[in-house]
């Protein structure tokens, strides 16, 4: 696959409504499709809890948006604890209350108090756009969060990308598998990663 356009250089992005429209919802340009994502989400969740072997409790999700996670596993797991996290100031004035999305970007995530630890961790589509020492920084403070599964989906120089670009931050595949690894999680396939405690209980062949 080829690598992607150099990105347009980032300066303060608007995550306004136009913003969610233009790579969410219009069908023209949205870069997900709905029965994608919830094919996705059910996945995470179906290995979340194999290796966790009990339903999940509770849900972090970093890069929330309008909390489309939340709406998915609201359906098949009722009562699960869901935190999300965006730095969409319109997001969080217009769903906020009713769906508990706080204010917050990646880069602040060791200064937020997220409260206890949590089964599943999502941060989808969000650390391509994360400068290197935050990321690093962030990742380890989700790592010291999770008692099951993460599911951090993020796209290498590697990947053939279209959509958002601005302030896009090439790394290797080796690069993240490395900033993954330093902070203790296990590798288990289709961008899920294990915290210690499961991934002890995991045999050889389940891990990447």
């Amino acid at each position: 696959m080829r690598s992607p356009a150099l990105p347009v250089t980032a300066g303060r992005k608007t995550y306004d409504r136009a913003y969610f429209d233009k790579w969410y919802r219009d069908p023209r340009t949205r870069v997900h499709d709905p029965d994608q994502v919830r094919r996705k989400i059910r996945m995470v969740l179906a290995i979340t809890e194999y290796f966790l072997q009990r339903p999940i409790r509770s849900v972090l999700d970093v890069g929330a948006g309008e909390g489309r996670w939340r709406a998915e596993i609201g359906r098949v797991r009722k009562g699960v604890r869901y935190v999300g996290v965006d730095p969409s100031e319109w997001v969080v004035a217009r769903h906020g209350r009713r769906r508990n999305i706080r204010l917050g970007s990646f880069e602040q995530l060791p200064s937020l108090a997220l409260g206890r630890r949590f089964d599943l961790i999502v941060c989808a589509d969000v650390m391509q756009y994360v400068p290197t020492p935050a990321l690093e920084s962030g990742v380890r403070h989700l790592a010291g969060l999770l008692t099951g599964a993460a599911f951090f989906e993020a796209y290498t120089s590697g990947d053939e990308m279209e959509g958002d670009l601005e302030g896009w931050h090439p790394r290797t595949k080796a690069g993240y598998r490395k900033i993954f690894a330093d902070a203790g999680l296990r590798a288990c396939g289709a961008h899920c990663y294990l915290a210690p405690r499961v991934a002890d209980h995991a045999v050889e062949l389940e891990l990447v």
